[in-house]
């Protein structure tokens, strides 16, 4: 009976593998199947993916449009009527926001924005605030105290 440790491929059916880069002997003229010369047959030659042929590159052909500030000043806002979730609590700043959950960190700047209604008196401390939510704070009796950083 025959056993799977047995079994081998038809003769011919397997061919030897090339060994590429053993020397002149090896039946590849010396150049390694690179041809010979050439930036394509150096050590680490080649061009990267983005090679056009010396075509001007895409990232060159392209307009260039718009500005990206290096020192822009990322706002967390907060709007009045989300306010309610912090119940009763007279004076508001940053680290109660942070910890009812209406911002993400305490210590980045945050700007209160006027949509909403404000019921009670509220002591809001913050870094910026909108016109419509100064007026509404203030209509309602409160203080907005803007922190300078």
């Amino acid at each position: 009976m025959l056993k799977l440790n047995q079994l081998s491929p038809p003769k011919g059916a397997v061919k030897k593998r090339k060994r590429i880069g053993r020397g002149s002997g090896s039946g590849h003229g010396g150049t390694s199947t690179k041809g010979h010369k050439g930036q394509q047959s150096r050590a680490g030659g080649g061009s990267h993916p983005w090679f056009e042929g010396g075509q001007m590159p895409l990232q060159r052909r392209l307009p260039k449009r718009g500005f990206r500030s290096l020192n822009k000043a990322e706002m967390q806002i907060v709007n009045l009527g989300s306010l309610v979730k912090l119940g009763s609590q007279e004076n508001i700043a940053p680290l109660s926001l942070k910890n009812a959950g209406l911002i993400k960190y305490a210590d980045r700047p945050v700007k209160v924005l006027g949509q909403g209604e404000v019921k009670s008196a509220l002591s809001i401390q913050a870094h910026a605030f909108s016109k419509s939510a100064l007026q509404k704070i203030q209509a309602a009796g409160g203080k907005a105290e803007i922190i300078k950083e």
